[in-house]
């Protein structure tokens, strides 16, 4: 609760493989699949979701590497966080361009064999820990997202960690606004093609978006087991609150959000590993589990009264945690305009998940 960052916890994950699990073997990961690794994020989450998200950040960042880097880069970043605990960020968003990529402001400028990228990153997870760095940057300024590339960036002195954010929850976290000051990028560390970055972003958040529904599941799961059992040894009036059936009601739409979000979740998961294409099931999941993870998490510190407004118990913190999951990684709005979209435009023909 004291924002400590958990360097200790990060190693030992990291000795145990459960970091870097969606690593390939050959590149000295464990290669686990989407499935697996939602079932390792909800059991983390469960006991911090804020440490679930500095162990399972080195993903996102590497998503992108895995569908559009060369093999020579994959083989030399996934190779830095497989070799030693490092860790690596995702710089997508900007204080003006959250929601709206297209309104980002950070550019690379080709020059011989190098891109140059100026610019501000904000809200970047263990951004003030990471080794390196995927970011994406105009490289078409009038274009709008068809103008946007991603790339590999080391950390140098032109890197500089510019804020760390004073969080409402999920303070175990580091979030931090990366600035690249004439920060040289060889024009290998090019991922996919000049100005189809946005593309590939999509695509980098289709697969990340189910570990983001498991970690919900994981606080939605913590708070309705928590709930439960002091459902049963509080008594007022006479008996224990469970015998109320006001109590009854809600603990059972909590059994049911936390059930419901976990199939959403394994589905979606499911999708990717069967080599399918999970836009539509990725955000039913990621926003169905984080609306559920608020509503759990609020009628659980309601089931503890007082007592749930309270540090000495658990259930705060876990109210507090849940609102990010409605926001990080596509708000709860966003996935709705993707439901939309692909539920009133389908696609006539099934794209494998690559394309």
């Amino acid at each position: 609760m004291d924002g400590t960052w958990p360097q200790e916890i990060i190693e030992k994950a990291w000795e145990l493989g459960i970091m870097n699990n969606h690593i390939p073997e050959e590149y000295g990961g464990v290669g686990a699949s989407y499935l697996e690794g939602c079932l390792i994020e909800e059991e983390i989450a469960w006991g911090c979701s804020g440490i679930a998200t500095s162990i399972g950040a080195n993903g996102l960042a590497a998503a992108p590497l895995l569908v559009g880097g060369s093999e020579e880069t994959k083989k030399k970043y996934l190779g830095m966080l497989t070799e030693a605990p490092k860790l690596a960020s995702f710089c997508l968003t900007e204080p003006n361009a959250g929601s709206d990529v297209s309104g980002m402001r950070t550019t690379a400028v080709r020059k011989g064999d190098t891109y140059v990228l100026n610019g501000s990153k904000c809200f970047i997870t263990n951004g003030g820990y990471a080794d390196w760095f995927t970011v994406y940057a105009k490289t078409d300024k009038d274009a709008g997202h068809r103008g946007i590339s991603a790339f590999i960036v080391e950390k140098d002195d032109t890197v500089t960690v510019d804020k760390k954010e004073d969080k409402m929850g999920q303070r175990a976290s580091n979030t931090a606004t990366i600035t690249f000051n004439e920060t040289e990028v060889p024009a290998e560390n090019m991922l996919g093609e000049e100005n189809k970055g946005f593309k590939l972003a999509m695509m980098t958040l289709d697969r990340t978006r189910p570990g983001v529904a498991a970690m919900a599941t994981g606080i939605s799961r913590a708070a309705f087991e928590m709930a439960t059992e002091y459902s049963k040894e509080r008594v007022q009036f006479g008996v224990p609150i469970a015998m109320h059936q006001a109590i009854q009601f809600m603990i059972a739409d909590m059994a049911t959000k936390v059930h419901m979000s976990r199939l959403g979740t394994w589905n979606s998961a499911v999708l990717l590993d069967q080599g399918a294409r999970n836009t539509l099931e990725s955000s039913h999941a990621k926003r169905y589990a984080a609306d559920s993870a608020m509503e759990v998490t609020t009628d659980a510190v309601q089931v503890f009264g007082g007592y749930g407004f309270i540090k000495e118990y658990k259930v705060e913190k876990l109210m507090r945690d849940a609102k990010i999951m409605q926001l990080y990684e596509g708000t709860s709005q966003i996935q709705r305009l993707v439901i939309a979209r692909e539920t009133l435009l389908p696609r006539r023909v099934e794209e494998p998940a690559t394309a």
